[in-house]
């Protein structure tokens, strides 16, 4: 281990801390440095996709993924990562890919179970990102699903501009056992920013009725970084990965915390609402046929609705 891995921690910003307050836990200090280890950088090399958060041009936190073959992302130094990919031209998140604008990345290998998370900035924008780190943290394997990609050819894809959730999304909401959140701080908290975020289960974790999606906050590391930027933003951006037909559908939504719900799924501790607002498939996005190992231990002690 290099010296820099043992650095300082940064402090949780103000909402972190209320989050924490409202859940009835405090996580002590938190793990997050201003740079990267060696260890996370060397992990981000190893990736084939990276999920991302972005800004719309209304602020709107914006969920997407970026891939490539593995090396695609490299870290020439603790601060800064290169990313040899750009967002499809059809991604709605692609106007967000700006020089200047923040952006949150969260690295997680389904394979191992290992994941690693970045905040910071996009520098330069030209065949491919720059990356200025200021916050970079790990997170424990809890809720990933084992499985095992195998690259097939990148297709042209096809977006649909969904009007609200419908039969065929509804479905894949409630069949999945992984999706991601995309937050951000409210605006003047020091110490905020971009984060992405993974959230895991049995299939059936997250309820959906009509465009309102019911999501289970299980117990996790106790740092409260998504709720406690939704408690200051209730704006999120969310992604769903159709694992066989690589479909990808990108929302966005506005969150309401319930801190002590009733008629809660086993093993929720809080319970948050998404009341979808804009919705995008895009059909065979996500290049890659996978394979199912396994449910993590902690994801089979959980419920359904």
């Amino acid at each position: 281990m290099s010296p820099q891995d043992t650095g300082p921690f940064l402090p949780f910003h103000e909402d972190e801390r209320t989050a924490q307050h409202l859940a009835g836990q405090r996580a002590g200090r938190a793990a997050i440095r201003a740079f990267m280890p060696d260890q996370h950088r060397d992990f981000f090399a190893l990736l084939p996709y990276l999920f991302v958060a972005t800004l719309d041009a209304r602020g709107w936190p914006i969920a997407s993924v970026l891939t490539g073959a593995p090396g695609f992302v490299r870290s020439p130094d603790a601060t800064t990562l290169g990313i040899a990919a750009l967002p499809a031209a059809d991604d709605p998140a692609a106007p967000g890919f700006t020089a200047g604008a923040e952006i949150g990345l969260l690295g997680i290998d389904f394979t191992t179970r290992r994941r690693n998370r970045a905040n910071g900035r996009l520098v330069a924008v030209t065949d491919g990102l720059t990356v200025r780190v200021t916050q970079s943290f790990g997170n424990c394997a809890q809720y990933i699903q084992v499985r095992t990609p195998t690259p097939r050819p990148v297709r042209p894809t096809k977006l649909e501009s969904l009007p609200g959730l419908d039969d065929a999304a509804r479905g894949l909401i409630k069949s999945s056992d992984t999706f991601f959140i995309a937050s951000r701080s409210r605006a003047g908290v020091e110490g905020g920013g971009l984060d992405m975020s993974h959230r895991g289960g049995r299939p059936g974790f997250v309820g959906v009725q009509a465009d309102t999606l019911a999501i289970p906050d299980f117990r996790g590391n106790r740092y409260y970084n998504t709720l406690g930027n939704l408690l200051g933003d209730p704006r999120a951006g969310l992604i769903f990965i159709d694992f066989v037909s690589g479909d990808i559908l990108q929302l966005q939504g506005s969150v309401t915390i319930e801190w002590h719900p009733m008629g809660r799924p086993a093993g929720c501790e809080r319970l948050w609402r998404v009341e979808v607002e804009r919705a995008w498939r895009r059909h065979g996005a996500f290049p890659f046929t996978w394979t199912f190992g396994s449910y993590a231990p902690t994801t089979l002690s959980t419920g359904v609705w």
